[in-house]
C-alpha cells in the first residue's frame, strides 16, 4: 500500500480483511469462529447508501452526456456497485476510474465489480494519476477522514476536475442519538482510535475553511436523509469487528470486544425490532452528503 496512507488503514484495511469489511459472512458456532476465519456468505455488515443520496449526487450535475467519474478510496467496491446499478446512474456514466491504495481492497474490487465501464487503478487522495480536467465528478464514499495532507488532496481534486466538475463526499455515519444500544456500541469501540481520523473529530469542516479550499472550491453544501438498515447480532458484531483499528487488535481484544457488544444488544437500549421472532431490527445512520463545487 502507498506511503502516503495512514498506518492504521494499511494494516486494518489490508490483504485479508477484505471479505469481512464488505460483507458479513456466516460463521460456525463458538466465539472462536466469530473471530476466526471466513466461511460462507451472509447479510451485509457494511450499509448500502439511500436512494434518495444517489438521486441528489446525480443532480448535481446538469450535463445529458454520460459522465466520467473518479471515485477515491473506492475499497472493495461497495459504493462502486451501488451507483453503477442506480436507476439514475445506469444510463449516466461514461466511465469510472476508481482509485484505491490497499492492494488488497483492488483485488476484491476486480472480483466483485463487473462493468465494462469501470476500472480501478492505484493511487492516493493526492496521486491519482488522472489527467487534468477529464472528471465531471470526484466522489468519496466513507473515505476522506482518513486523508493525510487535504491541501495536497484538494488541489488533486481541482485539478482533474473539469471547469464545472464538483466533489462529493458520502457517509453513513451511526446515529449514535437514535438509540442507546448504538451510542454504546461507538463508546464501547472508540476507546481504541488510537488517534486514527475519524469524521466525528470534525478535521473536514476545519480544513475546509481554509485558504487551500476557497481558493480553489466555492463553499460545501450538505444535505442529510435518515437510514434504517435491517441488522441482527451477528451483523452488529461482525460491523464492529470490521472497523480498521478494531481488526489489527489482538485475539484477546476482539474476543473481549465480541463479548461486550453481546452485553450491550442484549441490553438493547431504544432497539427497534423490525421482526423479533427472526431477530431482525433497525440499525439507524444518517446519511451525509458534502458537494464542493469547483470554482
Amino acid at each position: 500500500m502507498a506511503t502516503n496512507v495512514h498506518t492504521i488503514a494499511q494494516t486494518g484495511f489490508g490483504t485479508g480483511t477484505n471479505e469481512l469489511y464488505d460483507r458479513s459472512v456466516e460463521y460456525s458456532c463458538g466465539l472462536h469462529a466469530l473471530i476466526g476465519s471466513v466461511a460462507r456468505r451472509a447479510p451485509r455488515i457494511r450499509p448500502s447508501y439511500p436512494s434518495e443520496s444517489l438521486s441528489y449526487i446525480r443532480q448535481l450535475s446538469k450535463s445529458t452526456a454520460p459522465l466520467n467519474i473518479v471515485e477515491i478510496g473506492a475499497g472493495t467496491g461497495i459504493f462502486t456497485r451501488v451507483l453503477l446499478t442506480h436507476p439514475e446512474w445506469a444510463t449516466s456514466i461514461g466511465a469510472l476510474r476508481a482509485i484505491e491504495p490497499s492492494v488488497g481492497m483492488r483485488d476484491f474490487w476486480t472480483k466483485t465489480v463487473k462493468d465494462d465501464r469501470a476500472t480501478i487503478i492505484e493511487g492516493t487522495f493526492d496521486s491519482t494519476g488522472v489527467e487534468d480536467g477529464w472528471a465531471d465528478l470526484v466522489v468519496i464514499a466513507q473515505a476522506f477522514h482518513w486523508c493525510l495532507d487535504h491541501s495536497k488532496a484538494l488541489a488533486e481534486f481541482a485539478r482533474i476536475l473539469n471547469k464545472d466538475g464538483a466533489v462529493v463526499l458520502i457517509w453513513n455515519l451511526e446515529d449514535r442519538g437514535a438509540a442507546g444500544w448504538v451510542a454504546q456500541l461507538c463508546n464501547r469501540r472508540e476507546v481504541h482510535e488510537n488517534g486514527t481520523p475519524q469524521f466525528r473529530l470534525n478535521f473536514l469542516r476545519q480544513s475546509f475553511s481554509t485558504p487551500g479550499y476557497t481558493s480553489l472550491f466555492q463553499p460545501m453544501e450538505e444535505k442529510e436523509w435518515p437510514y434504517y438498515a435491517l441488522t441482527t447480532e451477528q451483523i452488529v458484531t461482525e460491523r464492529q469487528l470490521s472497523w480498521s483499528y478494531i481488526s489489527v487488535l489482538p485475539p484477546d481484544g476482539k474476543a473481549k470486544m465480541v463479548e461486550d457488544v453481546k452485553v450491550i444488544l442484549e441490553r438493547g437500549d431504544g432497539k427497534v425490532w423490525i421482526n423479533k421472532e427472526e431477530g431482525t431490527y433497525q440499525y439507524p445512520y444518517t446519511t451525509l452528503v458534502v458537494v464542493s463545487r469547483k470554482k
